[in-house]
């Protein structure tokens, strides 16, 4: 089969095509032929060195865990045949920037008929990760005021969606450009960060969830209530928020995807529910994964972006 192979880590120049042999599924575990797979930050972090990529060892891997296709060898509740979509392996360097992907059968939901191939590939990482921050982590609930920080993003869009979805108000901050997209999303609120600063304009939320990083952490614990609570990936340093919160007396947390955890099968179901858009900023073929790299790291797309396969 075709897969991108990092031999070593680097820039996005070491992201190659080659042909490696077929995946065998262990006991318990479906394999599945991949149409699409998403594009997400930890993919080029890892690529970079970063992330993940610090345990696989220096051997080589292929990045890459969101993934939509047909189970080639069922197990579990799947037939072969079946659409499904899932985070496959998360965070193990068996990628799904391939032909075929296997993983655990609890990895991977049925694909609703009707979900394009494309979206359902751009829908697990970044939905887990706002799932399980927002209500995992978060335990956000209906009434609660939550701030989101780089709302229109591939984490972010979901994340206004999912808070919406659960009776909270949604305050998105993001360029001025996208203010309506995030009220078309749900967002009850919008601000300009490039020109207005959003802790002089935001009430006092029960909720941060930040997807920036940096001061925009630290000044987000301007508008934190009593008791509120800020998340943070920790891609974007959330020990530097850790020790800023521990400074100043009030709460702060990471949130760590699951591959297998919560989230997938309520947010596909938002999604036939009609509660749900996914936005797909760009797709690009296998063989273009650099290019899909090139573009995710420079950090200004609405929405995600997929490799078709």
């Amino acid at each position: 089969m075709r897969a991108i192979v990092c031999e070593s880590t680097g820039g996005p120049e070491v992201l190659q095509l080659v042909d490696v042999p077929v995946p065998e599924p262990e006991p318990g575990e479906i394999r599945v032929r991949v149409e699409a797979a998403g594009v997400n930050p930890i993919d080029w972090k890892t690529r970079g060195g970063g992330g993940p990529a610090k345990s696989f060892g220096g051997k080589p891997f292929t990045v890459g865990w969101d993934a939509a296709g047909v189970v080639d060898v069922a197990a579990g509740a799947f037939a072969e045949g079946d659409a499904v979509l899932g985070m496959a392996r998360f965070p193990s360097p068996d990628g799904a920037y391939a032909e075929y992907v296997t993983a655990p059968a609890g990895h991977f939901v049925a694909r609703p008929e009707g979900m394009p191939v494309v979206e359902a590939a751009a829908l697990p990482l970044a939905g887990m990760t706002a799932w399980q921050s927002l209500v995992d982590v978060g335990k956000l609930e209906a009434g609660q005021r939550v701030l989101i920080h780089a709302a229109a993003g591939g984490v972010g869009h979901l994340a206004v969606q999912i808070a919406k979805a659960r009776g909270a108000h949604v305050i998105g901050t993001a360029s001025e450009a996208k203010h309506e997209l995030l009220r078309e999303l749900g967002a009850d609120e919008v601000v300009d960060y490039r020109s207005t600063a959003f802790e002089k304009v935001v009430e006092p939320v029960d909720l941060v969830y930040d997807l920036v990083g940096g001061e925009t952490a630290v000044r987000s614990f301007d508008v934190l209530k009593p008791g509120g609570l800020l998340i943070c990936l920790p891609t974007v340093a959330v020990a530097d928020a850790l020790e800023a919160a521990k400074e100043r007396g009030v709460n702060a947390s990471g949130a760590y995807v699951r591959a297998g955890g919560s989230g997938l099968a309520e947010l596909v179901e938002l999604y036939t529910d009609g509660k749900l858009r996914i936005l797909v900023a760009e797709t690009f073929p296998l063989a273009q994964a650099a290019d899909a790299h090139r573009l995710g790291e420079q950090g200004r797309t609405t929405g995600k972006i997929v490799l078709t396969i």
